[in-house]
């Protein structure tokens, strides 16, 4: 199981390219409204969730998603759900994945300290502890974490690897005509 944390003034690819790709990769990925079931994204889009953070399944997810945008992130940080659930994930060896801003809310949590990581362009100092890198994704351990809405995909698709292995991922950009 993975949650896809969603607040309202997320980045809409940045949310639904890796679901969408995972979803393809047969992993069961449950999109969690902070604040309501229908959060609209930065561009005005309404997505409906899967469930809210206040009616959480029980069990510990294998992999929490946090998509950046503003005021999302914003949004995303003040969430005590989201935060215990992020921090629980990490502390389990589980994945936690973050892109654009939301790489911040990481290291808020301190979960970025002493691995490499990026963010959107700005973000760098909220990245508290992380040694900081130009690449689009950067995979360190159990924490991905991407710059930006044009490397949706790419953030997807490693994901995919971590969770799926190299061989899956690399069969869903072929099949998905991203090469």
């Amino acid at each position: 199981m993975i949650y896809l944390f969603l607040a309202n003034g997320f980045e809409e690819i940045e949310a639904l390219a890796p679901v969408d790709i995972l979803r393809r990769a047969g992993e069961q990925v449950r999109t969690v409204g902070v604040g309501g079931r229908t959060i609209t994204g930065s561009h005005g889009i309404p997505v409906v969730c899967d469930c809210t953070a206040d009616a959480l399944p029980d069990g510990m997810p294998d992999a929490v998603i946090l998509p950046g945008g503003m005021p999302g992130t914003k949004n995303l940080d003040a969430s005590e759900t989201v935060r215990e659930t992020t921090l629980a994930v990490h502390e389990a060896g589980g994945f936690v994945c973050a892109i654009c801003a939301a790489p911040s809310v990481l290291g808020h949590l301190g979960i970025l300290r002493n691995r490499h990581a990026t963010c959107f362009p700005g973000f760098e100092s909220e990245l508290r502890g992380a040694v900081v890198c130009d690449q689009s994704v950067v995979r360190d351990g159990n924490v991905i974490t991407a710059r930006g809405a044009g490397v949706a995909p790419d953030f997807g698709f490693e994901i995919a690897a971590a969770l799926c292995g190299e061989d899956k991922a690399a069969q869903l950009r072929s099949q998905m005509q991203c090469h």
